[in-house]
């Protein structure tokens, strides 16, 4: 099963993030494991680097963009993408170009925490808990 992860489910393990720690560290485990096959949208990849930049420091974001790129594909984000997120009228143009990234790139679905801002979508859209559940970890 190919799935991209939303921004959020890699930060909520980078940065510790509670309550969603967990869950996210759970599946993130999972593309370790090899059991599912892991894929970040392009824009996610500088926008992990600034938030944990940010929290931390330059050298704790360097090390977990090292570590994200050894585990995750990543769906390209190209003109088109970029055209075609803004026809999709998604709340959040990001969520948007995140979806057209994971359709072009021909995924089996989208993990976030916050599937409300995909509900246009008809890719198949998981809370970490539910692909849990159906990878039975």
């Amino acid at each position: 099963m190919n799935i991209l992860f939303d921004t959020n489910i890699i930060l909520d393990v980078l940065l510790k993030r509670e309550p969603h720690f967990k869950f996210s560290s759970a599946l993130v485990a999972v593309v370790e494991q090899q059991v599912l096959v892991g894929w970040l949208g392009a824009t996610t990849i500088t926008t992990i680097y600034y938030l944990v930049e940010k929290e931390t420091n330059r050298k704790t974001a360097n090390l977990a963009i090292k570590k994200i790129l050894s585990l995750f594909n990543i769906a390209s984000v190209s003109r088109v993408v970029l055209e075609e997120a803004t026809e999709l009228m998604f709340s959040d143009y990001e969520d948007a170009v995140l979806y057209q990234s994971a359709v072009h790139t021909n995924l089996d679905g989208i993990v976030s925490r916050n599937k409300k801002d995909f509900v246009k979508a008809k890719l198949p859209i998981y809370s970490p808990e539910e692909l849990l559940l159906i990878l039975d970890k």
